[in-house]
């Protein structure tokens, strides 16, 4: 008869019936992560009261050693890395926040690496309005579910298997970013080239309000049109100018059927400026466009498009200026991922008795996760975090305390089942 303390509450002939039906937990695996609930959300607090946005780079560095030295402490090798590969987005502040990298050696082959953020959307100073606090299955904190229960989870992962002497993995990395909420600009490639490198990379972004796994995002991009054209007054000499303005017009009308939503490619053009003055024919003139892809090379391909549609000029004397950024690729489910995902939902359904869906088609973008899978030959799979809701919402941030041991487990099992060769 199962042993797991989650049954222990039911009648007899229902436990009877239900052992029949479905596959008991490992009752000490499951015993100890119940029991880390409370280091666990001990860890939670001291982050949130760390404060860490993007943009605050001290914030940043001062989470950065923290993280790195209690893992440290777990007996991982882990260094605070300052970013030096930096892919400069329009809107990249001059300097970007580390990245944690630890590493744990077991005794067996499996590389399995597990990625969260640290950094936050929220300024400097709110911290003392909004602290840590708990209200009944709910903890509340700014970066809460975006992403610190990620970060407090995989902190709380390598002492949970220590405990139970799970060995059988070959390295464990961890990878935290420090600027994820800014498009990743200094961790993209070293998140790229460690998750080339894995059997499996787990991201413990927050798994919503039902608990679900990720295998596909869309990915989101930017262009930027820029028209020099010449200055001239509107009313006495306007021959003499080079209208940038018509000319912009002209370039976004051009590009206003690239969009193919049957293929879940979108571009559309939201930000457009030009000119000074009503009587001055404007001399510049400039716009940006969202751009949203399922596959990576739709990406290169639409940039293609746009970079020949701009040599067919409506004023031959303009000079018109394309850049196009990959903000995020998209994350694309493949058959390792798949095959993990499945073993993720059986352990959920048949051993927790937890409902988990597994979305394999993209429902929208902006995972560290895509990164990850770029080069990978191993599965990736996006959302191991804790159920919660909020992201970067002020006073409304919190995530299920009731969802800790569930997640634990499922990590762990995960780790030894892949490192055992269990997955099949």
């Amino acid at each position: 008869m199962p042993s797991s303390p989650l049954l222990r509450t039911l009648p007899l002939a229902l436990v009877l019936a239900f052992g029949a039906a479905h596959a008991a937990p490992q009752a000490e695996l499951l015993e100890q992560a119940k029991k880390e609930q409370q280091p666990y959300l001990d860890t939670l607090r001291d982050l949130v009261h760390i404060e860490s946005g993007s943009k605050d780079v001290e914030g940043v560095k001062k989470i950065a050693e923290y993280i790195a030295g209690k893992l440290r402490a777990q007996g991982a090798k882990a260094e605070v890395i300052e970013p030096t590969d930096i892919y400069r987005l329009d809107d990249t502040p001059e300097k970007v926040g580390p990245m944690v990298h630890a590493e744990f050696k077991g005794k067996g082959t499996s590389r399995i690496m597990l990625i969260a953020h640290m950094d936050t959307v929220y300024l400097p100073g709110m911290l003392k309005d909004q602290p840590f606090r708990v209200d009944g299955d709910k903890a509340y904190g700014l970066g809460i579910a975006d992403d610190k229960q990620g970060v407090a989870l995989i902190m709380h992962i390598a002492p949970l298997l220590k405990k139970l002497g799970i060995d059988n993995y070959g390295t464990l990395t961890v990878l935290i970013n420090g600027d994820e909420e800014i498009s990743s600009p200094g961790a993209r490639n070293t998140i790229t080239r460690l998750g080339a490198e894995q059997d499996a990379v787990f991201s413990f972004e927050g798994g919503g309000t039902d608990g679900s796994l990720r295998l596909a995002t869309s990915g989101i991009g930017s262009a930027y049109l820029k028209v020099i054209g010449k200055a001239s007054h509107a009313g006495a000499k306007p021959e003499d100018g080079v209208n940038s303005l018509y000319e912009i017009s002209h370039q976004i009308l051009q590009m206003k059927d690239l969009s193919k939503p049957e293929q879940g490619l979108k571009l559309n053009w939201t930000v457009s400026k030009a000119g000074t003055n009503r009587n001055v024919v404007p001399a510049e003139a400039t716009a940006q466009a969202d751009a949203r892809a399922l596959r990576v090379e739709d990406f290169g391909a639409l940039e293609k498009a746009m970079r020949e549609k701009i040599s067919h000029k409506l004023l031959p004397a303009s000079k018109v200026e394309l850049k196009f950024e990959v903000r995020r690729p998209p994350l694309e489910a493949n058959a390792v991922a798949l095959k993990l995902a499945k073993h993720a939902q059986g352990i959920y359904d048949k051993e927790l008795q937890l409902p988990m869906k597994v979305m394999d088609k993209a429902t929208g973008g902006g995972t560290d996760a895509a990164f990850a899978a770029l080069k990978a030959k191993g599965g990736v799979i996006e959302g191991f975090g804790l159920s919660g809701y909020g992201a970067h919402s002020n006073d409304a941030e919190y995530v299920q305390i009731s969802t800790i041991a569930p997640r634990l487990y499922l990590a762990a099992r995960m780790i030894q089942d892949l490192s055992q060769g269990q997955i099949k």
